[in-house]
């Protein structure tokens, strides 16, 4: 994986633009933008855009468990549905509502295979790196109860200090100077997702300031 913006293509059953056919144009779009990398949610994307572009994957599933607090790759279930689909790199959570041992698990039974850890909190990508996890990724912040009023860029600032893995910037790095303020603090790479891929969360942002200046 370069350094530079990796574009998420999902969308989840209940979004307009839920398709795998969808995702993998949106991946090509992103590949002509200047993405050095795609992050993509379920097998079915995973192989479709495979198909259409070469750039590395991200690769998550999204998944419910009753009981279960983590839905982002949650189990053995789908860590082992990612590795045969052969995705660069597994994105998980790796917050505290992730069993230590789980994580701690993954680099004995895959060695050869690359981790996102998606944390919340600093003392969480201290953890993560700590268990072998490859990248260090901001992608919970403000979305678990720990991290609750956190400033996004004061976290990234201080794992960027700390870790050695690369950390990714992700969650609300919405805009272009965002993304490239966390660049210049020294993340490894920015994944955006909504402010590109997700035309209706854009529609309402337009419409919400359209409807407020009315």
């Amino acid at each position: 994986m370069k350094r530079g913006l990796i574009v998420s293509c999902q969308a989840l059953p209940e979004e307009p633009l839920h398709s795998s056919f969808i995702m993998g144009r949106m991946a090509i779009a992103a590949k002509q933008g200047g993405a050095v990398g795609i992050r993509a949610n379920s097998v079915s994307d995973i192989l479709e855009i495979k198909k259409q572009v070469d750039l590395p994957i991200i690769g998550i599933i999204k998944q419910e468990y009753p009981n279960i607090v983590p839905y982002i790759t949650p189990t053995y279930k789908e860590i082992d549905a990612l590795v045969k689909a052969e995705v660069d790199i597994i994105a998980l959570d790796a917050t505290i509502n992730q069993d230590e041992e789980f994580l701690k698990s993954l680099k004995e039974k895959y060695p050869e295979q690359k981790f996102m850890a998606d944390i919340s909190t600093v003392a969480e990508g201290i953890r993560a790196e700590r268990l072998g996890l490859d990248f260090i990724g901001t992608t919970l912040i403000g979305y678990t109860e720990q991290s609750k009023g956190l400033d996004k860029f004061e976290v990234l600032k201080e794992l960027i200090a700390i870790c050695k893995h690369p950390v990714i910037a992700e969650g609300n790095f919405n805009t272009p100077e965002a993304a490239a303020k966390a660049m210049e603090m020294g993340a490894y790479a920015v994944v955006v997702g909504s402010a590109i891929t997700r035309p209706q969360v854009i529609t309402r942002w337009f419409a919400d300031a359209v409807d407020g200046a009315v």
